[in-house]
């Protein structure tokens, strides 16, 4: 029977990992592999799946962790993040959430080479993408940060639908990544102008926080009408016969839940507030879960 300070050591190292983050990064790995395999109708086997899902939750884990850990003095400056485990001393010191990262990120390399090359790569790919490019090179010198380190959330999805099929890997695959990478940073800059004045205090260049209120929610909706677009294409898309790879069921979705974001856009834009850009960064977490959701009915009912 674990003690209960056993138990509370558990909580600090899984809190450290930010899981509210990655459950949905998971989500859509298992969704972009489910909705694979119903298309070519390709059987996974349980292992596959196993590995997948291990694999990202360690992966994604991994990266959190490890940006913590870069993160650690400036963390301990904002507001939002001064209570999170390094910065509040429950992991300390923080080499101890340095060596735990590291050892997920390798976790989730085994997993993902035992998947196949492909798998390994993408997975690399999204470390050294989030930890290397994102959290150590551009977070604090680029307000290009969040766009470039956003590649990274598309690897989850490329790595469940290389587990099943490297068909349609550049195309379905990509755009399936592709409903993530567009989604980042209109997701990110709606909660960092919630927040702005954190990271103006530990002069991060977020977009939201050096530019103006007005110039950052043109942004926001800018980005979140984009989003909307890009989220129709997989309707568009065909298979090698020129057969439509999905129907109706995932564009009214697409198209309903794309209104839902860009009606709450325009009211951003229109009447900027905490409580509007707070509302939308809650909503676009379940927008993508949906299309995603969609996706994987859709192929079931193809």
């Amino acid at each position: 029977m674990l003690t209960t300070k056993a138990s509370s050591r558990i909580k600090t190292y899984y809190e450290v990992t930010k899981p509210k983050i990655w459950y949905l990064l998971v989500f859509t790995a298992m969704g972009a592999t489910y909705t694979a395999s119903n298309l070519y109708h390709i059987p996974v086997s349980a292992l596959t799946w196993a590995l997948v899902t291990f694999g990202v939750i360690a992966g994604s884990a991994a990266a959190n962790t490890l940006t913590n850990y870069n993160d650690r003095d400036i963390d301990a400056i904002m507001e939002r993040t001064k209570e999170r485990p390094i910065p509040s001393r429950r992991i300390y010191p923080a080499k101890k959430a340095f060596y735990f990262g590291l050892i997920l990120a390798g976790i989730s390399l085994v997993c993902a080479f035992a998947i196949n090359i492909w798998a390994g790569v993408f997975m690399a790919f999204g470390l050294a993408d989030n930890i290397l490019v994102y959290s150590k090179f551009l977070k604090r010198r680029s307000r290009t940060n969040i766009v470039l380190g956003g590649f990274s959330g598309g690897a989850p999805a490329m790595i469940g639908y290389v587990a099943v099929t490297t068909t349609g890997m550049w195309d379905l695959g990509l755009v399936m990544a592709g409903l993530v990478f567009v989604w980042i940073p209109m997701h990110i800059w709606s909660l960092t102008l919630h927040v702005k004045d954190d990271y103006n205090k530990v002069k991060v260049p977020m977009l939201t926080a050096v530019e103006s209120e007005k110039t950052s929610v043109r942004v926001i909706a800018g980005t979140t009408l984009m989003m909307v677009v890009f989220s129709v294409l997989p309707f568009f898309m065909t298979d090698a016969s020129g057969k439509h790879l999905f129907h109706a069921t995932y564009l009214y979705s697409a198209i309903a839940s794309g209104a839902i974001m860009i009606a709450l856009s325009i009211w951003l834009l229109v009447k900027p507030s905490e409580r509007a850009s707070w509302t939308l960064f809650k909503f676009s977490s379940p927008y993508l879960a949906i299309l995603f959701i969609a996706l994987m009915v859709d192929s079931v009912l193809r």
